[in-house]
């Protein structure tokens, strides 16, 4: 039984005049920050800031790269070699690297976005070149990735520290991946399912599928998506409901 979680929200997407999300009042209850590198949001001066203020709220920083698609917010399936996934994964990490060595800072973790994570979730080629470009820009961050999926497998291979992500806003497929969004009932907007759906995969170490099967996950990181509008009363009300249930909100510890 899991007594304790890591919560992690995407933030730092705003671009340009885009403002995208509460990144302010999210980071209060949330312990890793996925920051966006550029290429389906954020830009230089949004990441600077996400940065300065994950680090005022001492929560841990981590790269969210993800295809080059701005237009698409990177959710667009996009064909991508491994050698492709490999170089814009080294790239964006170097950015956001960067930025956090300018306010003395080091990165925590890597999270693929949007497109680039489910593909990579069921792609062993794409899975294995993300955790390589991560091993060979910093061999101590570790993974996010979708739990039981093939990232998770692909970092274990070559002993780069993974923690298997669980999400609180979404659905699941009974072979443990996530309803597509462009299905009814992938997004769960209730905050209570979302609470019921993340103490159950903590402490039960499952989740129900939209087909009503109970499909084993290992939770080490939740996800609160920083996008979707409900982003702020959601990581303050699960943020409450662990704290009750006893189980500690903790940050994985790097390798």
């Amino acid at each position: 039984m899991t007594t304790r979680i890591d919560l992690n929200c995407d933030m730092g997407e705003s671009y340009g005049a885009w403002t995208m999300g509460n990144d302010a009042a999210v980071l209060q209850y949330v312990s890793s920050a996925n920051i966006a590198c550029g290429f389906h949001g954020g830009d230089p001066a949004t990441m600077r800031k996400t940065v300065a203020a994950a680090l005022k709220q001492g929560v841990a920083l981590g790269a969210h790269p993800s295809l080059q698609d701005l237009a698409g917010f990177g959710r667009r399936s996009i064909p991508t070699t491994p050698d492709e996934a490999y170089d814009i994964v080294v790239y964006q990490i170097g950015a956001l690297a960067g930025v956090a060595a300018s306010q003395g800072a080091r990165l925590h973790h890597v999270k693929a976005h949007g497109a680039l994570y489910n593909m990579a979730a069921k792609d062993e080629g794409l899975s294995r070149a993300i955790c390589q470009a991560v091993k060979d820009v910093d061999a101590s961050l570790i993974l996010y990735g979708l739990a039981g999926s093939k990232l998770i497998d692909a970092a274990r291979a070559i002993g780069l520290a993974a923690a298997s992500e669980v999400f609180a806003d979404r659905s699941y497929q009974d072979d443990g991946s996530l309803t597509p969004r462009t299905r009814a009932g992938a997004m769960i907007e209730d905050l209570e399912q979302a609470v019921a759906q993340v103490i159950g995969m903590v402490r039960e170490g499952k989740v129900r599928s939209v087909d009503g099967r109970d499909v084993p996950v290992q939770a080490d990181t939740l996800c609160i998506h920083g996008d979707q509008p409900n982003a702020l009363l959601f990581a303050n009300g699960i943020r409450q409901a662990l704290e009750q249930a006893g189980i500690e909100v903790r940050t994985p510890a790097r390798g």
